[in-house]
């Protein structure tokens, strides 16, 4: 099992007036491809601003970062868009769907912008959206939004799945729910799957949990023996 993920010493920092904000410092950890991993920590630790460098949607102010031995923090506009395009999915707390789109119309819009996407089919089926593919989002549930959401991430094929408190939004029953679909996509398609939580209990269920606070990365240990979703209770 390969390293896919790299990260050597990530700092961000953030001026706010005259004071210095240091969203990220010095952190460095590696993530290996196909496994499922949580970064936990609480609101503030810095958990959403490095699943922003991971994504190649922000740029460090000191470290590198690479992803299958590529520094992604050296990439231009052009190539970071083209990073985000072909090598990353993104799940949110908040589905971010095309309200005017069908939950099918929704997955498609990935997969027209994919070099090698996944079939539609299959996809809308794995996800358990079969029977639901021709309703708008509101005609959804949260669960099911977040179903769409992410078959729309899997649909074009990463090789990194970013999840930003996929589980925030939604009751426990279906929380669960979404926590054992992330494993199914983790298992079935190979996938290497990041789960940013503040959510300890969600931590039971990973590979791997790298663990932050006040911005800085004080843990990343392999789990032994990680439970299955359903076991999971908070």
């Amino acid at each position: 099992m390969g390293t896919i993920i790299r990260a050597e010493g990530l700092a961000k920092d953030y001026q706010m007036g005259e004071v210095t904000v240091h969203a990220l410092v010095d952190a460095s950890f590696e993530i290996n491809e196909g496994e499922f991993v949580v970064i936990l920590g609480p609101s503030g630790s810095g958990k959403s601003t490095l699943l922003n460098i991971l994504g190649g949607m922000d740029r460090p102010s000191a470290g590198q970062c690479y992803m299958e031995g590529t520094e992604i923090t050296a990439f231009d506009d052009r190539r970071a868009t083209e990073y985000r395009r072909y090598k990353v999915g993104f799940v949110f707390q908040f589905y971010n769907l095309m309200a005017n789109l069908t939950a099918r119309e929704n997955v498609e819009l990935a997969t027209e912008i994919s070099e090698d996407p996944l079939d539609i089919e299959m996809i809308m089926e794995s996800v358990g959206l079969g029977e639901r593919e021709g309703h708008f989002p509101s005609q959804l549930s949260g669960g099911e939004q977040q179903r769409v959401s992410i078959a729309r991430a899997i649909a074009k094929n990463p090789k990194l799945l970013l999840c930003d408190e996929p589980t925030g939004a939604l009751d426990f029953k279906t929380g669960i729910s979404i926590l054992e679909l992330l494993k199914k996509v983790n298992c079935e398609l190979n996938m290497t799957v990041v789960v940013i939580t503040h959510n300890a209990d969600i931590a039971s269920m990973g590979d791997r949990v790298i663990r932050m606070r006040s911005g800085e990365v004080i843990e990343n240990k392999l789990n032994d023996s990680p439970i299955d979703p359903s076991e999971i209770r908070w």
